[in-house]
């Protein structure tokens, strides 16, 4: 990714969410934090990066999660060319 959003006050809120025990906290922090569509969007981006490491389609993918080819085109970039942030957190929940 092109853009650092690393900061002072970024670690802040990667430090805070670090401090989740369990589902229940994490519900209550985010529905304090994003509005209902922001954890939508990010609800669905999850699903398709999950499906594309499935190597479904994009018409499948679009289809089942209603997300459009461009965000679709993002997560796959983000999947082939970021950080590898999906990655290690799909992997790790594969090996719960």
């Amino acid at each position: 990714m092109s853009k650092s959003i690393k900061n002072e006050k970024a670690d802040k809120l990667m430090d805070a969410i670090l401090t989740i025990e369990n589902r229940e906290e994490a519900y209550n922090f985010f529905e304090d934090l994003c509005t209902i569509n922001e954890l939508e969007s990010m609800t669905q981006r999850f699903e398709v990066a999950e499906m594309l490491r499935r190597d479904e389609t994009y018409q499948k993918i679009a289809s089942e999660t209603g997300a459009s080819t461009a965000t679709i085109s993002r997560v796959n970039r983000a999947l082939s060319y970021g950080e590898d942030g999906y990655e290690t957190v799909l992997k790790r929940m594969e090996n719960k």
